[in-house]
């Protein structure tokens, strides 16, 4: 009957491809019946991968008579289509705007009814679709759904209209291959029009088929879906229970190719699997109908293939509802995550790994839900042939469906591998269950093993085998701390002459045996055993065994003696050592779960995929599927991250140390009380007594200060600042008279660190307990921290940077701007700044904003609050010109925020392209210069944000100076450069720009950047020196003079902004130098020497880079901890290596002419090197 139609051209545009299988059956069956209809599919998430797919679809909307737009919610998929979506609009027969962002909502276009137009009567019922984010909003939506057509069959007019766009709802909800084909039929025949209006009336449509709403799949059941758990195939002799949550959608559109695999490997590992699913994007109530009875777990993990948040999904999610529900089950809870945007060739093949949105909606959104151990799991296909991500290289056969969805073997086996590890370790008895422990070791043969931030390793070691002994664990405790100490340390390493204990020979024949890339790591560090922690034909273990805890060191990860070498490049591998390190905790000590001691080590900074491994990851080999647990400190969020992602760890949260003010002391005390005499003095004669001696007492003490009021502010300023006081011991609370000035410092109550949860907390999760999630960040800017022990995660990426960061950042770039100005400086045409994932993740993007508000720009959202890109701030509205911003980007921020790295290129973009007058844009004067200077177009002339190579991390800058490996400055430069001068554009993703790079430091006014946490100055850590230190010394090359470098203070409140040398020299005062810190840091011994050792080392750093450290610095240091005799004893004998790299920087720093000692200082300091090292040897000087 339909022969001589003409033909009617349906334009389905979606996110993605869930339902492609559905179409392209509907097509094919209207094709057989002679139905003159054309459905035209198409996938925003595909536009990325090949730009001619967007083309295709913005051909075919032009063409199409029936638009259905449907879950079009991202900014880069509405502006891609809106345009075309326009301009059809009144010329096609229908348009169907559902479930998308409010753009395309109002395109709705159905016979009379317009969607942009007034909600009136029935049609105002379209507001009770658009629900809340309560715990019942989604099933109440769906029940409204259902019942709003059956309200308005008899309602006249354009209420018939509204009455066609709620059932195309329902058909497309519940997508099977006859819904869509009832879809389709309803909207051509209500709405065909033109020469297809004869079509009208003529074709029957199937009301909408229902399905259950709740429900369990399994590809052995007949119709595949019911709602009684007890249909599923009978399982026999399992060794647990899974319960795996999957999206309804991708079952009604027989697009299950990814979730059989999953099923299928789940099985193969003896686990009954349970898999749920329920209707929209709310996963609470198949958990509750299938997982749970009478309130309790009847699952002993979860896994989540959805992609998405428990509550929610791509457009929100509901992380509280989340986490209640998660707490109640109380067992591991893993999201899975497809391909979705890319093809498994290009994932398999990029190094980057997971696209940025695809990183942010299915890892880090879920995440704030507690989600554990991210894994790829499958995806489609394309035509490019085998997929690269791992050994195997899938190919994946043809099929009809050219879409659909495929399991990624060695993933979903993995994925598999993983969860039953995790239930074996649930089900396990505690007194057989063993345990990893792994301490952390950098550098080698530097008194450094067993350091992490912020915690007293030692003693929160002990305190924790106590614990887990009282807790029915089989271990031999250790009576005292330094009786552990000298197990791990000392034990057989004198006989041996190893860095600790060798616990373990492994034999070269067996390593080469068992080691499954061999070929790699020899390829990279010669034969086996290598020369990494090896000797007499076989692999050192080091470490010591405690009953069933095994305390072990980590090796060294193959930087040390060869700093030139690329760490962490693609090339790059473990050594021989540390891939027989993991493989004996997984395979000979068969442990149950490792844990990670502290902040932090070497194996999630392995080559591999950012985000997404492959099981070419190295992370991946290495861990294996051993359940990976990490102490890990609050305030890091950003490493936090990186560790769960590319190493599947679950945190466990620490406290930073006890903070305290610095106070005065010796000179310091006695030079205030002179101040506060001459203040308080009515006397003009004793003041002008009082003023010489002033002078002199502030001469003795290198402080400088034009007039008393002057040093009596910098007094103030170092007596009043907040350091950290000794370290973090794991599960302990603050003490007593420690915790008012915490308490002050986070505005909370001083009860609340009365008592410490992380042991117990630790305790759950080697249950593989359910952990709560946990923002990071520092406990005086962001309480909600408290209480620790638990699973940190960052902000939402999606809103960073916030109102609140936006403001706070314009502020201190002004700040910045007037600080140079007033040294005399002209106004700043260009300045360079680094950003780290940290800081801005603990401060909600607060440095972003900085950058972006010297450009001149903001952040643009969407109408879901979504960050989308970048806009510019009107010059007249800016009041100033447009500052040059090149920015340095961490490879931890290149992670962690993608979205963010893509708008601060956008700004940059968008000032350069921006007609406006050179002398009030110079992002814009000097692209036009770079674009003539190196013949390129402007896009890549404006390229200002630099950072790693996909995949790498860090300059190395650090790892020169500590290892004392440089001797011309330019070798810092260029080992700065090397790492860091990979340019990210609009798109994302880095190209090697070392020319750009080059180009643009060579105009930088100023270099800066933030200081963002009371425990971490810019002498505590070296990555300060690496990163700013680095683009310091770039810029003095590139332009043949330095250039200023700042420091931006937020620590203490509001932000101040110091030169570098001002912000060395208090840190050298109120920490280095004094004895509040010194002495909190030596109550812990061992590692407290080491901690002023990276003082020491990191302060020359400074020297190396910036030349900014006075000469007092080094001489203060000498006097205070290597020419006090009593001192150097106490140091040598705590840590005698640590204590001996105390006096050698020192010499060191000499001869590199960082300072110019008199004689008899630097004689003084010789004999007290060599009468460490004696001691260190054993050797009894002579008297």
């Amino acid at each position: 009957m339909h022969g001589s139609a003409p033909l009617c051209r349906v334009a389905i545009v979606t996110l993605d491809n869930h339902l492609s299988g559905a179409a392209e059956r509907a097509a094919a069956r209207f094709a057989a019946e002679g139905t003159p209809i054309r459905i035209d599919f198409h996938a925003a998430s595909d536009w990325d991968r090949d730009p001619a797919n967007l083309d295709r679809c913005l051909a075919d909307i032009a063409r199409a008579d029936i638009v259905i737009a449907t879950m079009l919610f991202l900014d880069d998929h509405i502006r891609a289509v809106l345009p075309a979506l326009e301009a059809r609009r009144e010329d096609c027969d229908a348009m169907l705007g559902l479930m998308s962002g409010a753009e395309i909502v109002r395109l709705t276009k159905l016979g009379d009814y317009r969607m942009d137009r007034p909600a009136k009567g029935p049609l105002a019922l379209l507001k009770k679709l658009r629900g809340s984010k309560s715990g019942s909003s989604g099933a109440g939506q769906m029940k409204m759904l259902r019942r709003l057509p059956k309200m308005l069959r008899f309602i006249p007019g354009t209420a018939q209209d509204v009455r066609a766009y709620f059932l195309t709802l329902q058909y497309w909800l519940a997508g099977s291959d006859d819904n869509v084909i009832g879809m389709i039929r309803a909207l051509v025949d209500r709405y065909a029009d033109g020469s297809r209006r004869a079509m009208r009336g003529t074709f029957r449509a199937e009301p909408p088929c229902d399905y259950p709403e709740v429900g369990v799949y399994h590809p052995k059941l007949r119709g595949r879906m019911v709602e009684r758990m007890e249909a599923l195939p009978k399982a026999k002799g399992t060794t647990g229970t899974v319960g795996v949550l999957m999206l309804r959608s991708y079952l009604l559109g027989r697009d299950t190719g990814h979730y059989d695999g999953v099923i299928a490997a789940l099985e193969a590992k003896g686990l009954r699997v349970i898999p749920a699913f329920a209707s929209g994007l709310d996963s609470r109530p198949a958990i509750e109908k299938f997982f749970m009875a009478d309130g309790r777990a009847v699952v002993d993990a979860v896994v989540s293939l959805t992609g998405f948040s428990l509550v929610g999904g791509p457009a929100y999610n509901d992380a509280q509802a989340a986490e209640a529900m998660l707490a109640k089950l109380d067992v591991p809870y893993i999201a899975a995550h497809p391909i979705e945007f890319q093809s498994l060739q290009q994932w398999g093949a990029s190094r980057q790994g997971l696209l940025p949105l695809e990183a942010t909606m299915m890892v880090a959104i879920p995440e704030l839900d507690g989600a554990t151990v991210p894994s790829v799991f499958g995806g489609r296909a394309d035509a490019s042939g085998s997929c690269t991500g791992c050994a195997r290289r899938c190919d994946f056969p043809a099929s009809g469906l050219v879409r659909e969805m495929r399991s990624c073997p060695e993933r979903a086996e993995a994925l598999a591998a993983k969860t039953a590890k995790l239930i074996a370790l649930k089900r396990s008895a505690r007194a057989e269950r063993r345990v990893g422990i792994v301490l952390f070791n950098f550098p080698p043969n530097a008194g450094a093993t067993g350091t992490a931030a912020h915690l007293a390793v030692w003693e929160s070691l002990h305190a924790t085998l106590v614990r887990l002994s009282r807790e029915g664990y089989a271990i031999e405790v250790p009576a005292t701390v330094d009786a552990l100490r000298d197990a791990i340390l000392a034990g057989n390493a004198g006989t041996f002459g190893s860095d600790a204990n060798i616990h373990a020979r492994i034999a070269t024949d067996d390593h080469v045996r068992r080691e499954p890339h061999l070929a790699q790591i020899e390829a990279q560090w010669g034969p086996a055993p290598g020369r990494q922690q090896a000797s007499g034909g076989a692999i050192h273990v080091l470490g010591a065994r405690f009953g069933n805890v095994f305390v072990g060191i980590q090796p060294a990860f193959g930087y040390e003696g060869d700093p030139m070498r690329l760490l962490f490049e693609g090339r790059f591998t473990p050594t021989h050592a540390f891939s027989a390190f993991y493989r004996w905790l997984r395979e000979d000590f068969a442990a149950h779960a490792v844990l990670h001691f502290g902040t932090h080590g070497a194996l999630e900074f392995m080559p591999g995929k950012q985000v997404g491994m492959s099981g070419d990851c190295w992370p991946e080999r290495l861990i294996g599927d051993l359940p990976n647990y990490y102490l890990y400190a609050a305030n890091n969020p950003s490493e936090g991250l990186i560790a769960k992602r590319r190493s599947g760890a679950t945190l466990v949260s620490y406290l930073t140390p006890p903070l305290a003010r610095a106070g005065l002391y010796k000179g310091l005390a006695d030079l205030k009380s002179l101040v506060e005499r001459w203040r308080s003095s009515p006397s003009e004669d004793e003041r002008a007594a009082l003023e010489p001696m002033i002078v002199a007492a502030a001469e003795t003490l290198d402080l400088n200060g034009n007039d008393v009021a002057t040093l009596s502010a910098n007094l103030y300023e170092i007596e009043r600042e907040l350091i950290p006081h000794g370290l973090h011991v794991f599960g302990a609370a603050v003490p007593e008279d420690q915790r008012i000035a915490m308490a002050e410092a986070a505005g909370v109550d001083a009860d609340l660190f009365a008592a410490n949860p992380e042991l117990d907390a630790l305790v759950h999760v080697l249950d593989a307990g359910f952990v709560a999630p946990a923002p990071g960040g520092d406990i005086a800017r962001n309480p909600a921290v408290l209480p620790t022990g638990r699973n940190l995660h960052g902000f939402d990426p999606f809103r960073i940077p916030g109102t609140f960061a936006m403001a706070e950042g314009s502020k201190a770039a002004e700040q910045v701007i007037a600080r140079h100005i007033a040294t005399g400086a002209a106004f700043p045409e260009t300045l360079a700044m680094v950003l780290w994932g940290t800081d801005n993740l603990k401060s909600e993007g607060t440095q972003i904003a900085q950058a972006m508000a010297l450009i001149g720009a903001r952040p643009r959202f969407d109408g879901y609050g979504r960050l989308t890109g970048a806009e510019l701030i009107p010059l007249a509205e800016l009041g100033r010109p447009r500052v040059d911003v090149v920015v340095t980007l961490s490879g931890i921020f290149r992670d962690l925020l993608p979205l963010q790295t893509r708008m601060l290129a956008e700004a940059a973009w968008l000032a350069a392209s921006a007609d406006e007058p050179l002398d009030r844009n110079f992002v814009r004067k000097h692209s036009l210069a770079h674009a003539a200077q190196h013949d390129c177009d402007l896009e890549t002339a404006s390229l200002r944000v630099f950072s790693n190579a996909e995949g790498a991390y860090g300059a190395n800058v650090n790892q020169l100076i500590d290892g004392a490996a440089w001797s011309d400055p330019d070798e810092i430069a260029e080992m700065f450069e090397r790492h860091k001068g990979y340019a990210y554009g609009r798109a994302g993703t880095p190209t090697r720009r070392a020319d750009m790079f080059k180009s643009a430091l060579a105009g930088v006014d100023l270099t800066y950047q933030n200081l963002d946490s009371v425990e971490l100055g810019v002498t505590d850590i070296d990555q300060y020196v690496d990163a700013l230190g680095g683009i310091s010394r770039s810029i003095t090359r590139a332009k043949g003079a330095p250039a200023p470098v700042y420091i931006v203070d937020a620590t203490q409140g509001a932000a101040k902004v110091r030169t570098l040398g001002e912000q060395v020299d208090l840190e050298t005062r109120t920490r280095t130098l004094n004895p509040v810190w010194f002495e909190g840091m030596l109550s812990h011994g061992f590692e407290g020497v080491r901690h002023i050792e990276n003082h020491v080392t990191t302060t020359m750093g400074w020297s190396a880079t910036t030349g900014d450290v006075a000469p007092w610095v080094y001489q203060q240091i000498s006097e205070t901890f290597v020419l006090d005799e009593a001192m150097r004893i106490r140091l040598a004998h705590l840590n005698p290596k640590s204590a001996a790299r105390v006096a050698n920087r020192l010499i060191e720093a000499s001869e590199r002419q960082f300072w110019t000692p008199d004689a008899a200082t630097l004689a003084a300091l010789h004999a007290a090197s060599d009468a460490i090292e004696d001691a260190l040897e054993g050797v009894q000087a002579a008297a």
